[in-house]
């Protein structure tokens, strides 16, 4: 067969890999895009579990500091 000239690539627009940020904006852009990004349950998932195994942590952790105590050198 002939060639047309025209390049195909194999990677499409949703398997283009991540870009490196260069600066903490893009990162912060990056990271809310990550946890707002309604249609990849994968990522979504991820976050979800992270989010839980923090919050099971924090409880775990924080719980037996008494608030009500009186603090020392007040």
């Amino acid at each position: 067969m002939a060639s047309s000239g025209v390049t195909v690539s194999a990677s499409g627009a949703a398997n283009e890999a991540p870009e490196v940020p260069d600066n903490v904006g893009d990162w912060l852009r990056g990271v809310f895009r990550f946890a707002t990004d309604r249609n990849d349950f994968r990522r979504n998932l991820i976050l979800n579990l992270a989010l839980f195994a923090a919050g099971v942590w924090l409880a775990r952790n924080l719980s037996d500091i008494d608030l009500m105590a009186p603090q020392p050198g007040v």
